[in-house]
């Protein structure tokens, strides 16, 4: 154990000292093309460079064009002039905010946009609405934490391919100029078409295997399947107490079979089925054998013998041994005679579920509906302003942010006297 760890405190250190490397080289090459700016200087920190090293898989090269890449669309924006006095309409209608953080404190985004949205405004605006929300996000990550959650509100879309264009752009956004900081994203409700169009597209999406799909009815029904909370739903549920005592119970016979109701109630299944033959004019064999006749009929498995195929050659015993007349001898059955069933050889058309292979195995891991049931909190929580205002710092909060409770006060207490 203690050689076990020991390798593995090495690998680590060794890990520790190739990334030092890479980050090292990487700034080497941005300083050797064209010096770096104060602001890119202060944006290329050693967290921020190691993931773009990870992100191109320790290619220092493609780090570094990549890293180049950013810094020159960075400058185009520019980041450093966002403020919240811009988007001063999205942020009264709460177009796109940062609704709080999950249990590992990762922020949570919502963007909840109407479709009207992208015919009065520009796809410039919408990304520097998009890089606005992000960096205050960025803004209130604590130091050990570099990933965010997304959730897009589709509701309020009728086109799915209105959303979907606002969807992809979103992620080709992420995917470049912030790798490895997407954590999941959820989309909420989108049009009924755009699970087709998602099918097709996904595949160029880089952010896809972190994208899921999710409608509040698999929510609903989740919360239905626990009946305690349904005082309606409980109602139609099998009352044993319910059933009046003087009810009678027991055995019920005929010519030639009987049935047996138990006393024991069940919720699901209040009878219990025995077949029993109990006619007097039977002739024939009094023991015989299971395999002829196949198994006894229980709860069990008495609704799966119903739609089941009859064991054994029918005609073998309907021949041998049920006579056609009282007066009629029967024969002896010879078990050479009797031909039991084979196993049916597999054909296409036996498993539907073999067009769903791919799904099922997805799903024994967890559903989409599974994974968002910790940010439905954020979901269904209501908007506040002046809450999220709170959480922007200079100089993206704006001038709100800048000016100090204390000065208001000051200005409140003069306003006041006079």
């Amino acid at each position: 154990m203690n050689l076990e760890g020991g390798r593995d405190e090495e690998e680590e250190y060794y890990q520790l000292v190739e990334m030092r490397r890479s980050v090292e080289s990487v700034l080497h090459l941005l300083n050797k093309q064209s010096p770096l700016t104060l602001k890119q200087e202060k944006y290329c920190s050693k967290e921020c460079v190691e993931r773009f090293v990870r992100a191109k898989g320790n290619n220092v090269k493609k780090a570094a064009k990549h890293l180049r890449n950013c810094l020159s669309w960075r400058d185009s924006l520019p980041t450093e002039d966002l403020m919240a006095d811009e988007f001063s309409a999205e942020l009264a209608e709460g177009v796109a905010y940062v609704a709080g953080h999950d249990h590992e404190l990762r922020p949570v985004l919502i963007f909840r946009m109407k479709q009207d949205y992208q015919k009065f405004h520009s796809q410039k605006l919408f990304t520097r609405l998009l890089v606005f929300t992000l960096e205050v996000a960025i803004q209130t990550m604590s130091k050990n934490v570099n990933q965010f959650v997304i959730l897009f509100d589709a509701s309020l879309f009728r086109s799915a391919s209105g959303f979907m264009k606002m969807l992809v752009a979103t992620l080709k956004i992420i995917g470049d100029y912030y790798p490895l900081s997407l954590h999941k994203a959820f989309v909420i409700d989108p049009p009924s078409l755009f699970s087709y169009l998602w099918k097709g597209v996904k595949s160029f999406v880089e952010l896809a295997p972190l994208t899921m799909v999710v409608s509040t009815l698999d929510i609903q029904e989740l919360h239905f399947n626990d009946l305690t909370s349904y005082p309606q739903a409980t109602s139609l549920c099998f009352d044993p107490s319910l059933v009046p005592s003087s009810a009678k119970l027991g055995s019920c016979s005929s010519s030639r079979f009987s049935f047996t109701v138990s006393h024991h109630f069940d919720s699901l299944k209040p009878w219990y089925l025995s077949l029993t033959d109990t006619s007097g004019s039977k002739v024939g064999p009094a023991n015989l054998s299971r395999t002829l006749l196949g198994p006894c009929i229980s709860p069990l498995n008495a609704r799966s013998l119903s739609f089941a195929s009859p064991r054994g050659n029918i005609d073998v015993v309907r021949k041998g041994f049920f006579p056609s007349t009282p007066m009629q001898k029967t024969q002896k059955l010879d078990p050479s005679m009797v031909r039991h069933p084979r196993t049916p050889k597999p054909s296409f058309l036996h498993s539907p579920a073999l067009f769903f292979k791919r799904d099922c195995q997805l799903s024994r891991v967890e559903k989409p509906h599974e994974l968002f049931l910790p940010f439905l909190k954020f979901y269904q929580r209501s908007y506040d302003e002046m809450i999220y205002r709170s959480k922007m710092r200079p100089p993206l909060g704006g001038l709100i942010s800048l000016v100090s409770p204390q000065l208001k006060r000051r200005n409140m207490s003069a306003s006041q006297r006079y």
